[in-house]
């Protein structure tokens, strides 16, 4: 498959299940919400060395957050329950809870809950108070600016980590400016974060090393200096690859995301770019597989 020149290759993103929470976390103005929320996710790139990965699914308008103040949902994915749990508890504690008027909420409703609020109250050395509405239980933990509101609990959900494409270019200038583009409108997409920094990763990694102690080591065969060196998935046109990768709540969002990325990359206008392919680990540890070409098929 040749899209505008640019060659789709026969093959397919592997990715895992995984836990996810969606956090709804607001303040007086944007630019506390913000201050949060990056703080919160800043590292959060992989559950490899992070503990999760997280990131800002999307800005929120007052009207549409739970005490009519702007916000922003976050989504933060773990490998299991519990790791999530504690992950959420010391980024909500060390970041959110910190920031001048900020109150978090839980943003998805589900059977599996874990603690927020229930938690964090004990912040309040005694003097925090809590207040029902509906079903749901709120904490009011006083602080220096007023009370930190939270929510008692919050769900947990299924999920997905760890889809992707890779863009391979003839220099890196052109491969990072058509990545920006691809990210640019992958982040339209809800339901979906791209972790890393940007959304862009150079860093794409392989299971395993020559280093016992490593569980993970440099992807060699899309690494371009290394041509020559070691086995390659490279030709000699190509001097530089970057990788997106997704997680996802839905496997229908990271589909919809994958197709984003790949036409915005297909674009005319992109200069340099040779092809699209996807990390895969042979379809051996990761039960979800998005087919590259497949995906461009359908419609979506």
């Amino acid at each position: 498959m040749i899209i505008n020149g640019i060659k789709i290759e026969n093959t397919f993103a592997e990715a895992f299940p995984m836990k996810a929470v969606r956090l709804i976390i607001t303040a007086e103005t944007k630019y506390w919400v913000l201050k949060a929320v990056e703080s919160m996710t800043g590292f959060a790139t992989s559950v490899i060395a992070c503990g999760c990965e997280g990131g800002i699914e999307k800005e929120m308008k007052a009207t549409l957050t739970p005490d009519g103040r702007p916000g922003a949902s976050v989504l933060l994915f773990a490998m299991d329950s519990k790791s999530l749990a504690k992950q959420v508890l010391r980024r909500v504690g060390q970041c959110v809870l910190t920031t001048p008027t900020t109150a978090c909420f839980s943003g998805l409703e589900s059977n599996e809950k874990i603690s927020l609020g229930q938690s964090l109250r004990y912040f309040g050395d005694g003097f925090q108070i809590s207040k029902k509405i509906g079903n749901k239980r709120f904490w009011r933990i006083p602080v220096m600016d007023g009370e930190f509101v939270i929510e008692e609990k919050t769900s947990i959900v299924p999920a997905i980590g760890g889809g992707n494409i890779l863009i391979l270019g003839s220099s890196r200038e052109n491969v990072l400016k058509a990545s920006e583009i691809a990210v640019k409108e992958m982040n339209k997409v809800e339901n979906i974060i791209l972790p890393f920094p940007g959304g862009i990763v150079r860093s794409g990694s392989k299971v395993g090393s020559k280093y016992k102690n490593l569980i993970a080591s440099i992807n060699d065969v899309y690494c371009p200096t290394l041509k020559g060196l070691t086995k390659t998935n490279l030709n000699k046109e190509i001097e530089s690859v970057l990788e997106i990768v997704i997680d996802g709540i839905y496997q229908e969002d990271i589909i919809k995301a994958i197709k984003k990325g790949i036409i915005s990359v297909c674009r005319k206008s992109n200069k340099g770019i040779l092809a699209i392919s996807a990390g895969n680990y042979g379809g051996k540890l990761g039960k979800y597989h998005f087919h590259l070409r497949k995906i461009m098929t359908w419609v979506i």
